[in-house]
C-alpha cells in the first residue's frame, strides 16, 4: 500500500527578483540618505505615492504598448480598471500634479524614493524591482531648472561615495539634431525615429555601423539585418558630423555645433538653451570634466522634450567571462514638456533626474567596492540557564544607551555562541557565568581587536592563555567599556 507523498514547491525566487541581506541594504540606505541630504539642501520637497497606478494614466510613453500588462505588473480591479505597479517614479508625478495643481506651489519641486517594477527580460545589474530617487521641477521653462537638477546630480554621485573620475554626467538637447534633420530635409517621423535609434547605438557599433543604420540598413555578425532609416548620403555625414562633435570642454562643443547645425530655428534654439545650462552649471561650480555636452546622448525617443542627461559609471565590472566591461548608465533624465497635459490638455514645462540606486549599488558590488559588511549588535551569551534574567537586563542597559545588543537565544554552547557572533560580525561579546556574578564582575570580548590580533598568535595554547581581546571589568565599569568599544567600531 502506498501513499501519496504531497509534492513540495521548489524553493525559488522569480527571474529578475532579489533577496538581500543587510550587507546589500545598507549600500541602498546609504545611498538614498546621501542623495536625500543633497536633493533636500536644493529645497526639493519629499513626496511618496502609492505603488499601484491606473494603467492608462502611465501612458502610452512607459510601456509603449497596446496591452496594459505589457512591461509592466498589472492586474484588474474589481471595477474592470487595469492597475499596474508603477513603471517609475515620474508618470505618478504628473498624475499627482495634475490632481492637485491648484494647492501646489509653482513651480512645484519634489524629490521621491522607492522601488519601481518592469516587466522586462532581466540581465546583469537589469531587475525587474528596483530602487530610484527622483528629482523634478514642475512648472518652469528655465534652462536653469535643468541645470539645477544636472547640478544636483553630480552632487548627488558624489554624495553617495563615487570619486570624481568614476562618472561622468552627459548632456545633450534633442532639439539640436531635430533642427538638424529638418534642415537636412528629414521630415518623415519614422525616419526620424529611426535616426535617433541609430544615434544611440553609437557607443555599441561606432560611426560605420551608425552611418549604415542611417542609410539602407546594417548586417549584424548572425547575418540578420536591420532596415535603416534610408536618409540621403548628404544627410548622413550630417548627423555623423553632429553626434562626434563633442570637446573637451561645453563652450568648445556648443562652437562646434553651431558650425555643423547651420541655423535652423529649432536647432538654435537648442543650442541658446544649451548654453544657458552651461552658464549656469558654470556658476554652480560643476567643471567641465562632470558635466559635459555630448550630442550622441539619446534617451526617451518619444518622451523628452529639449535637454536630456545621462550619469554614465566609468568603473570597470567583471563580464560574463571575467573580462573587464563598463557598466554604462547609471542614472538619467531630461525635459519632458508634454507629460502633465495628457492629463490637463494643457502643457506644463518640466525636467526632471532619476537616480538609479540599485544599479549603482550593483555596479559598486561587482567592481569590487561599495559592499560594507553590516555590523551586528553586541552579543551577550546565554551560559546559565539560571540567569536568563540577568542577560536580558544586561542587554537592556546597552539599549536604553543606544548600543544594539541582543541575547543569544540558541541552545549552543560558549565556543558556538562566539563563533554566532564573530559571524554577525559584532564589535563585542558580553560574557557573564556563575564566578563572574559572584564576584560582581563582566567578561568582555573586543571581538574586532580579537580578530586584528589573531595573526600575531602562533599556536592554540598561547590563544587559550592570551585570551586576546578580552578583559574582566567590575559590574560597574561594564558598560562604559563596551560603549568605548562599540563607538571605536563604528
Amino acid at each position: 500500500m502506498t501513499t501519496d507523498v504531497p509534492s513540495r514547491p521548489k524553493a525559488r525566487a522569480p527571474r529578475g527578483f532579489q533577496d538581500r541581506r543587510a550587507d546589500a541594504l545598507a549600500v541602498e540606505r546609504k545611498i538614498l540618505a546621501a542623495v536625500s541630504r543633497v536633493y533636500e539642501t536644493y529645497g526639493f520637497e519629499l513626496l511618496e505615492t502609492g505603488a499601484l497606478e491606473y494603467a492608462d494614466a502611465l501612458g502610452k510613453f512607459l510601456p509603449d504598448a497596446d496591452r496594459p500588462n505589457e512591461g509592466v505588473f498589472a492586474l484588474q480591479d474589481d471595477d474592470d480598471q487595469w492597475m499596474a505597479l508603477r513603471y517609475d517614479l515620474t508618470a505618478p508625478l504628473a498624475r499627482f500634479v495634475a490632481e492637485q495643481s491648484d494647492s501646489l506651489p509653482k513651480p512645484f519641486r519634489r524629490y521621491a524614493f522607492g522601488p519601481v517594477w518592469r516587466n522586462e527580460k532581466p540581465g546583469p545589474g537589469r531587475y525587474r524591482e528596483f530602487l530610484q530617487c527622483d528629482a523634478d521641477t514642475i512648472g518652469s521653462d528655465r534652462p536653469e531648472a535643468d541645470a539645477e537638477i544636472i547640478a544636483m546630480a553630480v552632487e548627488g554621485y558624489g554624495a553617495a561615495g563615487l570619486p570624481p573620475s568614476a562618472f561622468t554626467l552627459r548632456i545633450n538637447n534633442r532639439k539640436l539634431l531635430n533642427g538638424l534633420l529638418t534642415a537636412a530635409g528629414v521630415g518623415d517621423s519614422g525616419q526620424k525615429l529611426a535616426v535617433l535609434r541609430a544615434v544611440d547605438k553609437l557607443d555599441r557599433l561606432g560611426a560605420t555601423g551608425v552611418a549604415a543604420l542611417l542609410g539602407a540598413g546594417r548586417k549584424d555578425e548572425s547575418g540578420a539585418f536591420t532596415k535603416g532609416a534610408g536618409i540621403a548620403s548628404a544627410a548622413i555625414d550630417s548627423v555623423l558630423a553632429f553626434v562626434e562633435a563633442a570637446r573637451e570642454t561645453r563652450i568648445a562643443t556648443l562652437d562646434r555645433l553651431a558650425q555643423v547645425i547651420g541655423g535652423s530655428i529649432e536647432g538654435d534654439e537648442g543650442l541658446a538653451e544649451l548654453s544657458r545650462i552651461d552658464d549656469a552649471l558654470t556658476r554652480l561650480g560643476v567643471a567641465d570634466d562632470r558635466a559635459v555636452f555630448d550630442p550622441s546622448i539619446v534617451r526617451g525617443l518619444e518622451y523628452y522634450t529639449g535637454a536630456v542627461f545621462e550619469a554614465e559609471l566609468s568603473l570597470q565590472t567583471p563580464g560574463d567571462h571575467g573580462e573587464p566591461v563598463r557598466f554604462g548608465s547609471i542614472g538619467g533624465g531630461g525635459r519632458y514638456d508634454d507629460l502633465v497635459a495628457r492629463f490637463t490638455g494643457q502643457r506644463m514645462p518640466a525636467t526632471g533626474f532619476s537616480f538609479g540606486v540599485s544599479r549603482l549599488a550593483a555596479a559598486l558590488a561587482a567592481s569590487g567596492g561599495g559592499l560594507e559588511k553590516a555590523r551586528g549588535p553586541v552579543v551577550i551569551l546565554a551560559l546559565d540557564g539560571a540567569l536568563m534574567g540577568e542577560y536580558f537586563a544586561l542587554a537592556g542597559e546597552l539599549r536604553a544607551c543606544g548600543v544594539a545588543a541582543e541575547v543569544y537565544l540558541g541552545s549552543s554552547g560558549m565556543r558556538a555562541q562566539m563563533k554566532y557572533a564573530d559571524r554577525r560580525l559584532s564589535p563585542a561579546a558580553v560574557i557573564m557565568g556563575g564566578d563572574e556574578m559572584a564576584a560582581g564582575t563582566v567578561t568582555i570580548k573586543d571581538l574586532d581587536l580579537g580578530r586584528s590580533l589573531a595573526g600575531a598568535v602562533t599556536d592554540n595554547q598561547t590563544w587559550r592563555d592570551d585570551r586576546p581581546g578580552q578583559i574582566t571589568v567590575p559590574r560597574a565599569e561594564w558598560l562604559a567599556r563596551v560603549r568605548r568599544i562599540v563607538e571605536t567600531a563604528a
